[in-house]
């Protein structure tokens, strides 16, 4: 039986941290009241002059050196982010181009929150096509670039970071067993970036608007969350025909810690099985599982046929699993 395999993991973050007690100074919001209800301590964000691709690329590069091939051997990059340093080119072809990887294909995956697992079920479907051998995959955001910072709904959640992984065609019963993938338009003004398109380009009057900042329903955009995610949790394990009790590790997009409580509830799973990365990182939209996995990948909290479920959720609105036999 042919799998692809994640052979490599890799993650990157901005040095600079902001942390609730900073937001404190910058709008009405206290330490205590982030925590509460988001899990959230801190946060990375980019730096004036440093750019997603940056990040995207130092993942990337520890991904390759991780799985012990070069970026000459990739067929294929595909990056999900809704943060690309330029709309044209593609942050998958800025990457191509620094990874100098000649022979790869590049394109982004818009999917939000969910961008790494779309992505991740793309180079799945290549693979198992018999298309291509070797793919990267890449979730990168430098969401802070975009969140208003005079809005305290939505500026203690985000922020900046990349992951990226290289799955590889593998003969045998491990690597990733099926990936789900969801959406739903007609929710898309619960969590949307009006600003920006060619529905709305950038004029002073956008600008004044403040239109090119990640604007969100906050309670409406939860209920459809974890709903949403307890249908693709339970259509995942129905496909595989495996129990939660089964699954060794949860992780999970790490957007908000109550969700990420009710999703293990649901498993009925310890928070001992869930990698959890929000309290350091925030919400790092495409970025966050594929950092999670990296960092539990290198802590050994993965181990050679661990079943490990990923799980996101996110705007458009998207949402999408994946189930992989380590």
């Amino acid at each position: 039986m042919i799998h692809a395999r994640i052979i490599g993991t890799g993650s990157s973050a901005p040095k600079k941290v902001l942390t609730n007690h900073d937001l404190e100074r910058m709008v009405e919001t206290s330490d205590a009241w982030i925590m509460e209800r988001t899990g959230i301590k801190e946060r990375r964000v980019v730096e004036r002059g440093q750019t997603t691709s940056d990040l995207a690329y130092e993942a990337a590069h520890r991904a390759i050196k991780a799985a012990g091939i070069t970026a000459q051997d990739l067929d294929l990059i595909v990056v999900g982010t809704l943060t690309p340093d330029t709309a044209m080119p593609s942050l998958g072809c800025v990457l191509q181009a620094r990874l100098h990887a000649k022979k790869a294909a590049a394109f982004d995956v818009y999917a939000a929150c969910s961008g790494f697992l779309y992505g991740l079920s793309i180079a799945d479907a290549f693979i198992r096509s018999g298309m291509h051998e070797t793919i990267l995959v890449v979730g990168a955001e430098s969401l802070s670039r975009f969140t208003d910072w005079e809005d305290r709904t939505t500026c203690v959640l985000f922020g900046d970071g990349a992951g990226a992984i290289v799955v590889q065609r593998h003969a045998g019963k491990r690597g990733i067993l099926s990936t789900h993938i969801h959406s739903d338009g007609s929710l898309g003004d619960l969590l949307h970036l009006p600003g920006g398109g060619a529905s709305h380009p950038p004029t002073h009057d956008t600008v004044a608007k403040r239109m090119h900042f990640i604007k969100m329903k906050g309670n409406e955009t939860f209920k459809v969350a974890v709903r949403a995610l307890e249908d693709v949790v339970q259509e995942t394990l129905d496909h595989n025909k495996v129990k939660p009790e089964d699954i060794d590790l949860l992780v999970p997009h790490q957007a908000n810690l109550r969700i990420i409580q009710a999703m293990a509830k649901r498993l009925n799973m310890s928070m001992d099985k869930v990698v959890l990365t929000i309290h350091k990182y925030g919400n790092t939209s495409a970025a966050s599982i594929p950092m999670a996995l990296d960092e539990a990948v290198r802590d050994g909290r993965i181990r050679e046929n661990s079943l490990i479920l990923l799980e996101a959720f996110g705007g458009g609105l998207t949402w999408a699993s994946a189930l992989i036999r380590w």
